[in-house]
């Protein structure tokens, strides 16, 4: 695999008809696994998929064999491909997956001695090498001056679709004007499913095909998981200006429709609005940090320019106030259907994720290394833990849902007795709240009691005493003395 601390701008002249062969050979792989596998189900074509692999990728690869280890090697592929051969399963394709990644590291990586280089082998060519398709096949077409302008462009282009598909996830509007504008019809004779399974397969045999291997361990922090090339400053400039402008629209949405309160269009409910868009935006906030702290790599060169940082310092501003409409989208379809665990951590997540990403502007500023940033990023996971660990969350849904609901305001939904009692003894106090508990339901005021009474149970030897549980136990003492007057 090429050592990502020497990358290669380019692939020398004499070695384009070798890599038009091995594209050749990973393009009839691919061939072979649409066959066997695309829409069907998997069992013992996965085996002959692996055992021509194998072949393939050591005949693409025979200059490096050590032809002493061939026997070893097939030994051990043999034992991985057994169990499925008997059963096709997560634990036999895991089984296989490891043989094959050791059987090809142990044949033509020299340096694979250590546990700690067999490790880093297998990291190589399952998570890093997969993304080198795209560039090798840039470098065979051997065009000067175009390879280098697609290469710019791949990042840019392909982020900017996952974030526009992110979008349309999250927002109805935006998913009206990418319907408008009849996509589908454009592609009507093209199986967008199959092309990403050609894609995901190539990008898969493509590092058996062609086996290279780092000299050395990768240098530390997430800078090695796409080659530098990819994320020149080039890349980087035209990838800030579509982000920052794909951004800008969504947060303009947010800030008219969201913040304004201005009308939705007739066909669009409010509440559909908020809360589809929580999770998709944190999940486009997750991938803004990844690619800024990959881009923006200490001591880079895209760190140093006077005209990536405003840029990324706009975007990440965006994404923060992303975070905050998520965080508002939440507490507006909270405040209609009521709390549940699920989410209070979606906002605590979310105050985490949008702490990292100050965080992140704070490196970025002060010029402070990676490992600051993941120090005052555990930091403030730890004091959320603790305080999340003071905080009695039972107890603060139960009082939430009781006094939101329909019973209490007239308007939302019904407070879900049947959950709260699910949630333990802590929610005891909200549900008596409940309306329902008080107007005579037999069989909730059954299902309370006897919640009530395993919790004093479980809490009648001094080892089960807390505060928390003294507090609940001096609340239903309370109210037994008010049953009894």
């Amino acid at each position: 695999m090429t050592n990502l601390a020497q990358p290669e701008s380019a692939i020398a002249p004499g070695r384009i008809n070798i890599v038009s062969v091995r594209l050749v050979a990973a393009i009839v792989l691919a061939g072979l696994a649409d066959w066997l596998f695309y829409d069907e189900n998997a069992g013992i074509s996965f085996v002959i998929f692996a055992i021509a692999l194998a072949s393939i990728s050591l005949m693409t690869n025979l200059e490096t064999v050590d032809r002493r280890k061939l026997p070893l090697a097939a030994i051990i592929l043999i034992a991985g491909l057994v169990p499925a051969i008997e059963d096709y399963s997560t634990i036999s394709l895991g089984f296989a997956l490891l043989t094959m990644g050791v059987a090809a590291a142990m044949l033509t990586n020299h340096g694979f001695d250590s546990l700690a280089d067999r490790v880093r082998a297998l990291r190589e060519l399952y998570v890093f090498a997969p993304f080198r398709l795209i560039r090798d096949a840039i470098g065979a077409l051997n065009l000067p001056g175009i390879s280098s302008g697609i290469a710019v462009w791949v990042i840019p282009v392909l982020m900017s679709c996952i974030f526009l598909a992110l979008f349309a996830s999250a927002n109805p509007l935006i998913e009206r004007w990418l319907s408008a504008a009849n996509l589908a019809k454009l592609t009507e004779n093209v199986s967008l499913s199959r092309i990403l399974f050609w894609l995901l397969s190539l990008s898969l045999i493509w590092p058996f095909v062609w086996l290279r291997w780092l000299r050395k361990p990768p240098a530390p922090g997430p800078a090695t998981i796409v080659s530098p090339e990819f994320l020149s400053t080039a890349t980087v400039l035209r990838s800030l200006i579509l982000f920052n402008l794909l951004f800008a629209v969504q947060t303009v949405l947010d800030i008219i429709y969201l913040w304004g309160n201005v009308a939705l269009p007739a066909d669009i409910t409010y509440a559909s609005y908020a809360h589809r868009g929580a999770y998709p935006l944190i999940v486009t906030a997750l991938l803004a940090a990844g690619f800024v702290l990959i881009a923006m790599r200490p001591g880079g060169p895209s760190e140093q320019s006077k005209v990536i940082r405003p840029l990324v310092y706009l975007w990440v501003a965006q994404n923060v106030l992303l975070v905050i409409s998520s965080i508002l989208r939440l507490d507006l379809y909270v405040q209609i259907y009521l709390l549940t665990t699920w989410r209070i951590a979606a906002f605590i997540w979310m105050l985490l994720v949008a702490t990292g990403l100050v965080l992140i502007v704070a490196r970025i500023a002060l010029q402070r290394s990676n490992a600051w940033l993941i120090r005052l990023n555990l930091i403030a996971v730890l004091l959320t833990l603790y305080v999340c660990s003071l905080t009695n969350f039972v107890a603060i849904i139960a009082d939430y849902n009781v006094s939101h609901s329909r019973e209490a305001t007239g308007k939302g939904v019904n407070a879900d007795i049947n959950y709260l009692l699910s949630l333990g003894p802590q929610a005891l106090p909200g549900i008596n709240k409940s309306s329902r508990i008080r107007e005579g339901d037999w069989t909730l005021m059954a299902s309370r009691d006897s919640l009530t009474e395993k919790f004093r149970r479980e809490t009648a030897s001094w080892r089960a005493w807390g505060l928390r549980n003294w507090r609940l136990q001096r609340y239903l003492d309370e109210q037994a003395r008010r049953a009894a007057g």
